[in-house]
């Protein structure tokens, strides 16, 4: 009996379609299911989100691609002296693959939004997480458009060609946008610094990071100038960031004393002068180190650290006068340029 029912659905094409049809039906609605109640809560039970968005990605896609695949696989049954449908079939898979692709672009960007570019004081992620948005949607659906003129026999060489020799000149037309993106890019993901640090460049100009742009970087310096820096540059030069690895900063004050001044004395005269100072850290300790013998004097330097290089200019102009008293009330001489003049006498 069963096996009659079998053989009449075999020998009649339009039951085979039906049967398909049937059948591809049943296959979707158990594919959505299984998605919804195993690898659903599968997902949310890792601690990362990205098997989140796929999870959600696939399940919203995947009846109509099974759909849409079991209606091809009954249209094959007939035997149409046109492969319009089958052509028309095709174009809808690649269709539904792209509208697949597009919102797993859409949840990775909404996610990265969320979880990162909103979390920072940048703005640069801001706008970079758009813009590959919309760049990768645009691929997909150059892509697919591709695709479908290649299920209906289109040639698409010479799409190709005049699509590639467009690119190239597009590509000389914005490289140096291009490269200042791209650094862009490179300056947020290698985190060489972010909003609110204290850098100096190679060029010698320094200041704190205002705002770390998609094409460029502003840096306030400290006479209250703005000065906005190409991403480009920034990417491949030297940078000096002084609030990593940590805030703190080491303040160095030379001086110096006259020749015949005890070594030891100077020492302890200013190092407990610096360490009554307030403001500077008790570990790393402070030191003071015997330098050299130059022309007029003996040079000194004394090292302190503080908390944050915020308080470095300022704990230098007082540690100055701080070292300055505190050789005058120790009777140390302070010594300037002196020059001895020979004469003689003309009989």
């Amino acid at each position: 009996m069963f096996s009659d029912i079998i053989d009449v659905i075999l020998g009649n094409v339009y039951l085979k379609f039906l049967a398909t049809l049937v059948l591809s039906l049943i296959v979707a609605f158990m594919a959505k299911l299984i998605m919804k109640r195993i690898f659903r809560p599968l997902a949310r039970k890792t601690k990362t989100k990205i098997d989140d968005l796929l999870v959600r990605s696939i399940s919203s896609v995947i009846f109509y691609a099974v759909l849409a695949y079991g209606f091809r696989l009954g249209f094959s049954h007939f035997q149409f002296d046109s492969a319009a449908l089958t052509n028309l079939v095709d174009s809808l898979l690649v269709l539904i693959i792209s509208i697949f692709l597009i919102r797993i672009i859409n949840n990775f960007a909404k996610h990265w939004k969320t979880e990162w570019a909103d979390k920072t004081e940048s703005t640069a992620d801001d706008r970079l997480i758009p813009l590959l948005k919309n760049i990768l949607e645009a691929v997909v659906i150059v892509l697919a458009v591709f695709f479908i003129l290649d299920v209906w026999d289109v040639n698409i060489t010479p799409l190709l060609g005049t699509a590639g020799l467009a690119g190239i000149a597009l590509s000389f037309a914005v490289k140096d946008s291009l490269a200042n993106i791209i650094g862009g890019i490179q300056l947020v993901i290698d985190k060489t610094f972010k909003v609110g640090d204290k850098v100096e460049l190679e060029s010698g100009d320094m200041g704190v990071i205002l705002d770390i742009g998609l094409r460029s970087t502003k840096l306030r310096t400290y006479d209250n100038e703005v000065i906005y820096i190409p991403n480009g540059q920034l990417a491949n030069a030297r940078i000096k960031n002084f609030t990593v690895p940590d805030l703190s900063i080491r303040v160095n004050v030379n001086f110096g004393v006259e020749y015949g001044s005890e070594t030891e004395k100077v020492r302890n005269v200013v190092l407990n002068a610096v360490r009554a100072t307030a403001g500077v850290l008790e570990e790393p300790e402070p030191v003071v180190q015997f330098l050299k013998m130059s022309d007029f004097s003996l040079d000194f330097v004394a090292r302190a650290w503080v908390a944050s290089y915020a308080e470095a200019y300022a704990m230098k102009v007082e540690l100055t006068d701080v070292i300055y008293n505190a050789l005058g009330e120790a009777e140390i001489g302070i010594p300037f340029p002196t020059r001895t003049v020979f004469t003689k006498e003309i009989e």
